[in-house]
């Protein structure tokens, strides 16, 4: 058995937790190293080490700062000593309760400041410098030292577990610790003064540490009254680690990573942009298929905020018909993840709007996958679109069939004029895959014009040249001016979508 037993490391004017001192060795007959101790063992140490009494005021461990005796400045600053791990577990239960979150599953999840790693670092090297000859010494370094974030987490999870009646995993709910201290900024700043750093003890998974914090084999009169004594019953060792006056700031955190609603939006109306567009303070449009959709979801799932993604966009005079355009809503830390259920009722909702303004289809959850399948299907989707043509001279027999005989035709595309104040100026080579011209009754110079194009193809540049900027187009291949007066999208091909 190590010399150390649960004694403390102390000095007149600091100390440090023993179990802190054995979860650095990584000692293998210690509860902290193996997460297959029972939790009422677990709980058993924090209580022994964390109900030490100075003689003097309460101190903080000088490792720890304190995280591992459960002590803490909240939000408010007040300081906060707690008794156990469950009273820990009760508080974070408490808050999932108040902000009304659906948990099927918990990640919990501990930051800590860098300072406390570089501590466990200088502790480390102190007693290699004092016990590295020592049999049961070597023995304890072939372990990793074990985290003070994996130590809290062993010790609250399975009170969380019976207090949320759920089992930690991969959820997509997170439960954050999150610990910072004043002395950070300190270290922070002492650094950038140009203080160098090294590497020492890789191999036990420490980090980097300043120079000044390893420790050199001296007389005890060498070091200053702040560095810490382990007091072993035999020579005394000394470390450079200051006394911790306060204990660290902790805010809880609970929220959910981000969940996706994917479905295909139509737009009926020609006077409703894509998303929400506002110019000098004035709105363009009436609305926007953004806040008809996002603004009907959020509610359904409690969530903080959402992000609209679509695949490609119609302008704002277009309709968007026939089969929709694939879009995927994100949805940020909602309460409530929609069942199928509840996903019918919005898309109902929605389409049963009196403006009639927009519709959904397909409406589901998915996964971050989403995004995947939205990428794919946006570089590989091609789009059917209904015009109405005119063109200066009456449409003749031959120019429908001339049309119509058309496939795969190449063209090349300049970015158009409307749109080159916000986009670079390329050449675009894009493919019309196929075009028929339906005839309107009792005209000879209107007609609508049905096309299936590769994504990214501009129609009304196609349509009426654009100047001579998209080669060839409608108004070319009939000889004459061509002009497009109304355009609907009527199918994004996306099957992975």
């Amino acid at each position: 058995m190590m010399p150390f037993g649960h004694c403390l490391i102390m000095s007149s004017r600091t100390f440090c937790l023993s179990g802190c001192v054995l979860r650095i060795l990584g000692t293998e007959d210690h509860i902290y190293c193996h997460s297959s101790f029972s939790q009422s063992m677990l709980c058993s140490v924090l209580e022994e080490v964390t109900s030490f009494k100075s003689e003097g005021d309460f101190q903080f461990c000088s490792v720890c700062s304190g995280i591992l005796q459960l002590s803490y400045r909240d939000d408010k600053e007040t300081l906060v000593k707690m008794k156990s791990p469950n009273d820990m577990a009760l508080v974070i239960a408490e808050l999932v309760k108040k902000e009304g979150h659906q948990v099927d599953g918990f990640s919990l999840e501990v930051s800590i400041p860098q300072f406390i790693l570089e501590n466990e670092s200088s502790l480390l090297s102190g007693m290699k410098k004092r016990y590295e000859s020592e049999p049961w010494f070597q023995e304890r370094l072939l372990s990793k030292c074990v985290s003070v974030k994996d130590v809290l987490k062993f010790a609250i999870t399975k009170p969380l577990e019976t207090l949320l009646d759920t089992k930690a995993s991969a959820s997509s709910f997170r439960i954050r610790l999150t610990y910072t201290h004043k002395m950070a900024l300190e270290n922070s700043v002492e650094r950038n003064q140009g203080f160098k750093r090294r590497k020492i003890g890789t191999e036990n998974g420490l980090q980097n540490v300043n120079d000044e914090s390893v420790v050199a084999n001296k007389d005890c009169s060498d070091y200053p009254a702040n560095e810490t004594i382990a007091v072993t019953g035999r020579s005394s060792l000394k470390v450079p680690i200051d006394k911790v006056s306060e204990p660290c700031h902790l805010v809880y955190l609970c929220y959910r990573t981000h969940i996706y609603l994917c479905g295909r939006y139509l737009k009926y109306s020609r006077n409703v942009s894509q998303t929400r567009w506002i110019i000098d303070e004035e709105r363009m449009g009436e609305a926007s298929v953004e806040e008809i959709i996002g603004s009907n979801i959020l509610p359904m799932c409690r969530g903080d905020n959402y992000k609209f993604h679509a695949a490609g966009r119609e302008d704002i005079d277009v309709r968007m018909l026939g089969s929709g355009r694939p879009f995927l809503l994100e949805i940020q830390n909602a309460r409530q993840v929609p069942s199928k259920e509840t996903v019918k009722e919005i898309e109902s909702k929605i389409n049963g709007l009196e403006n009639k303004l927009v519709g959904v289809k397909n409406l589901q959850v998915v996964g971050s996958q989403g995004w995947t399948l939205m990428r794919e299907g946006e570089a590989e989707k091609q789009k059917q679109y209904c015009a109405l043509v005119w063109i200066s001279r009456p449409l003749e027999d031959e120019d429908v069939c001339s049309i119509s005989l058309l496939h795969d035709m190449q063209i090349l595309q300049k970015t158009p004029i409307r749109v080159l104040h916000r986009r670079s100026p390329l050449e675009r080579e894009k493919i019309i895959h196929w075009m028929k011209i339906e005839r309107i009754a009792e005209s000879s110079q209107y007609f609508l014009l049905h096309l299936c194009t590769q994504a990214g193809t501009y129609i009304k540049e196609f349509v009426h040249g654009d100047f001579g900027r998209t080669q060839p187009s409608i108004g070319s291949i009939l000889g004459c001016r061509a002009e497009i007066l109304q355009l609907d999208v009527t199918d994004v091909k996306m099957d992975s979508f």
